[in-house]
Parts: C-alpha cells; structure tokens; sequence
C-alpha cells in the first residue's frame, strides 16, 4: 500500500514563495508515474495544478504557469512544486498523486497553503 504524504504548506503573504513535498512511501515504480499536484480550495472541485513525466516532460494550469515549478527526484520517491509570486487565489490544499492512469489507490492527507493580501 502507497501511502503518500505532502509537506511544506503554511502562511505566506501575496508574492511569497512556498516549496512543497511529497514522500510516496512503498512506491516500487515511482520513477516510471507520470505524476502531478492537485488542489483543492473550499466549496471547489479538485483540480489538476501541474504534472511532469517520468521524463521530465512537464505542463501546468494556466493560473500557475510562470510561478510554479514541478520537478522531482526518483531516487528520494519525492515530487516537488516550487510555488512563487503566490497570489490569495492560490489557498486551497494541495496533493500529489500520480497523472491521469499512474493514478495511485489512494490520497495523502494534503498539505494546506493560505495566502493572504
């Protein structure tokens, strides 16, 4: 059973920057997922934030392209997403899990991220 658990979230003031992570422990084909971050934000729907392949072929909602960063290292089981130049619009949870079909069997907690003006 993968579990995943997202870290790095908090407070941050309109134009921060926060760097978030997430451990997929007992992943034996981490470095072959697609994977991607989520978000969530109150009383919304789930939506996709940026992926990247096992490639490093990456893509990214147009609300975020140009202040965030998806990257990850398959040695560590670990993705990672650079947030810059956060804006109040941003605050939502946030959570990794692998793209389309990689798809892991279950969520991690998430990390919450809040942005103030």
């Amino acid at each position: 059973q993968v579990q995943l658990v997202e870290s790095g979230g908090g407070l941050v003031q309109a134009g921060g920057s926060l760097r978030l992570s997430c451990v997929a422990s007992g992943s034996s084909n981490f470095n072959i997922r697609a994977l991607a971050w989520y978000r969530q934000a109150p009383g919304k729907q789930r939506e996709l934030v940026a992926g990247i392949t096992s490639g490093g072929t990456t893509n990214y909602a147009d609300s975020v392209k140009g202040r965030f960063t998806i990257s990850r290292d398959n040695a560590k089981n670990t993705v990672y997403l650079q947030m810059n130049s956060l804006k109040p619009e941003d605050t939502a949870v946030y959570y990794c899990n692998g793209l389309g079909s990689w798809r892991f069997g279950s969520w991690g907690q998430g990390t919450q991220v809040t942005v103030s003006s």
